[in-house]
């Protein structure tokens, strides 16, 4: 029998990556990897071409070119790029164009990357946060979640997955520590003593396939992932003993957050304080012990620090 196909969105990327990976890896899961990017001819796509994958050129500006991207296979891999253009209408639209897509190309399973909208718990007329470009909380969670409501309309065998905190923010998002006026550094993030759902990049994608090779079990459901709980304190502990160096916490304020003047520092001093406000529901939305057993190679954070400390960019 023919290997079913995979159709991946943002192949090169963090979460795309990894889920290709994990097919390529497994040549007996009975799956192959269709790896969908916009530059067919980038590095990234060579290296997963070489490895095995078929790399298709779609974009998800063109209906057209999604749904030839989509056209024959069995599953599809569907998540959108917020912090390349800061519009949560944007990414809405993408998700519609990704949706329709699957429905036409008569995808057998979709799964949909997406997170909460904080507006159920948080209203636009409530102050306790900003409201931000006029209807949205936290935008790059409030699109996501609003468009669950696309893939779930049309009727697709969708699974909606609930992903946490990209520790790799560490190395890529300026997440990292950072040296303060006193020469000691400081990771800082506004979740006071609560705990941070957090996953490594990869793991979101080896936990993907997990739920394609489950199959019917998961069509219909939402599921939500992580590696770890841990609070700002104990990640600077660890961080503390793989970098050999102190790292402190220091638990901001939102509304400081929101004032480092950054693009997006306003919609994650929000997206902080939605995690810590609340926690609870959060963190009761997302299973380690589910994400282990559809990824059985699932990091703990330090075992994710013993493989990347070198790449976190640390002031001398």
């Amino acid at each position: 029998m023919k290997n079913k196909i995979i159709a991946v969105i943002g192949a090169t990327g963090a979460q795309g990556g990894g889920l290709v990976r994990a097919i390529l890896n497994d040549q007996s899961g009975g799956f192959a990897a269709r790896a969908i990017t916009r530059d067919v001819r980038s590095e990234k796509a060579r290296k997963l071409a070489e490895l095995g994958a078929e790399v298709v050129a779609a974009d998800l500006g063109d209906a057209r070119s999604l749904k030839n991207a989509f056209e024959g296979a069995h599953g599809a891999y569907c998540v959108t790029f917020f912090w390349e253009h800061f519009s949560p209408e944007k990414e809405v639209a993408h998700a519609r164009s990704m949706a329709e897509a699957a429905q036409a190309a008569g995808i057998g399973h979709v799964i949909w990357s997406t997170l909460e909208d904080t507006r159920r718990w948080v209203p636009l007329e409530d102050d306790r946060m900003p409201t931000l470009m006029g209807r949205y909380k936290v935008p790059h969670f409030d699109a996501k979640g609003e468009a669950d409501l696309i893939f779930t309309g049309l009727g697709l065998p969708v699974t909606l997955l609930h992903t946490s905190f990209y520790w790799d923010n560490l190395i890529h998002f300026g997440m990292g520590p950072r040296k303060g006026p006193d020469g000691r550094l400081t990771i800082a993030f506004p979740m006071a003593d609560k705990p941070l759902p957090g996953i490594a990049a990869e793991d979101i994608g080896r936990c993907a396939y997990g739920i394609f090779k489950r199959g019917p079990a998961f069509i219909g459901k939402s599921v939500g992932i992580a590696g770890e709980f841990l609070t700002g304190a104990q990640m600077a502990a660890a961080l503390t003993r793989a970098l050999g160096r102190e790292v402190r916490f220091h638990a901001m304020a939102p509304a400081d957050y929101r004032r480092l003047g950054f693009p997006g520092a306003e919609d994650l001093g929000n997206m902080f304080q939605f995690k810590r406000d609340f926690n609870e529901i959060f963190c009761g939305a997302r299973s380690i012990d589910l994400s282990r057993s559809l990824n059985p190679s699932l990091q703990t954070f330090e075992q994710w620090l013993a493989r990347n400390k070198e790449r976190i960019p640390i002031e001398a």
